[in-house]
């Protein structure tokens, strides 16, 4: 499969500077991060394609040799150092840090990934997914939520280290602890130099030659836990939050993974929301919207009295201010709109019949011209 131009790729011009190829990986990587496309293939490709390309445009003497030989000089048709069978994970160890400080929200964070120290690969634990559902109530004013979840955490006997006491550990002799082999290949431009990952000791730098017990070498056990969860005020059904390191524990004293806070939304029995805003649909008599009356209407924070001027209209719409949802952005707060509805008795008995038969010809019992092309214009607007 032939590979696009790296700077296509990233979507920069021969001449970017390096800050600008930064800038440029960190948008694409965070337009296709596996946690923002679940499942998407695409995306994961994508993700991957954009790596490739900013480990080579971000280091000089790469680039150099790209820009004079293309492909074939950082390593033929497979590309880079990501080639070949490089992962996602490989990629959150090497450039995790250009995730960082993005998509904050109170105490939750966005995008996390592996980090590094020199060459030495840090393990990163996964992430956990969890579904918190929310009435309207705990939507509009924030909530504190605990929870308990089944998790990888350190292995209490060997404290995450997974051998059984510190003799057990010791430096590797392939790598000599840095957690990478350099390999220099020749080829017609010359000696070229290439970084992977230990075989010996899969990154880690050292060697256990006795396993903790309790965790078999893991360093992390299945064990409960239990999460404070502090959710804004504002929040939506299948919005996602993320709390950095509140994840399952990594191998060997990594890095934690994130919790992923999915939000379900409770349904309200009288309220709907549109948006930011609750919509109420109120039904009166045809005696309360002819002469006006005081009638009571639920809002988030209890009933509240609403008066309904005589002569009203079905279909008429009652906005209260400021009676609905906050913005999780604090942009304000949404209203609650409640659209009348008059009711028309189905069955009628004799003495009703009666008084409004009597009221049939009566001259402000009868629809007013003004009403009826108010009407004939609403019901026209509706097909424009």
């Amino acid at each position: 499969m032939t590979k696009r131009d790296y700077y296509e790729v990233l979507g920069v011009g021969k001449s970017a500077t390096a800050d600008e190829i930064k800038k440029a990986y960190r948008k694409k990587a965070i337009e296709y991060h596996p946690d923002k496309n679940p499942g998407n293939k695409e995306a994961e490709e994508k993700f991957k394609e954009a790596a490739e390309a900013y480990d080579v445009l971000s280091d000089q003497q790469k680039r150099q040799r790209y820009d004079q030989f293309g492909h074939a000089g950082v390593g033929g048709a497979s590309g880079g150092d990501f080639s070949g069978d490089f992962n996602v994970e490989d990629i959150f160890s090497r450039f995790g840090d250009i995730f960082e400080g993005h998509f904050n929200f109170g105490g939750f964070s966005g995008f996390g990934g592996n980090t590094h120290s020199g060459g030495q690969r840090m393990n990163r634990g996964s992430d956990l997914r969890v579904k918190v559902k929310l009435n309207l109530s705990e939507i509009a004013k924030g909530v504190e939520k605990k929870i308990k979840v089944k998790k990888d955490v350190l292995c209490p006997a060997c404290n995450g280290s997974g051998a059984e006491d510190a003799g057990s550990v010791k430096t590797c002799d392939t790598c000599r602890g840095s957690g990478v082999v350099t390999r220099i290949t020749n080829t017609f431009l010359g000696q070229m130099q290439t970084q992977s990952v230990c075989p010996t000791c899969d990154g880690d730098g050292k060697i256990i030659t006795k396993k903790c017990n309790k965790c078999g070498g893991e360093g992390v056990v299945k064990d409960d836990a239990v999460i404070t969860l502090q959710i804004p005020a504002g929040v939506a059904e299948g919005m996602q939050l993320s709390m950095s390191g509140k994840g399952n524990a990594a191998r060997h004293g990594g890095i934690n993974g994130d919790l992923l806070v999915i939000i379900e939304e409770e349904a309200h029995p009288e309220l709907l929301r549109d948006e930011n805003d609750l919509l109420y649909s109120l039904l009166i008599s045809v005696p309360q919207a002819a002469l006006g009356c005081s009638v009571e209407v639920p809002t988030i924070d209890g009933k509240v009295k609403v008066k309904i001027e005589s002569g009203t209209q079905p279909g008429k719409v009652l906005r209260l201010r400021n009676k609905g949802l906050p913005s999780v952005n604090s942009y304000g707060t949404g209203d609650l709109m409640i659209n009348i509805s008059v009711y028309i008795p189905e069955i009628l008995t004799e003495s009703e019949k009666s008084i409004l038969n009597g009221l049939e010809n009566a001259p402000n019992f009868q629809p007013q011209k003004s009403m009826k092309e108010k009407i004939f214009n609403k019901f026209k607007n509706m097909f424009e």
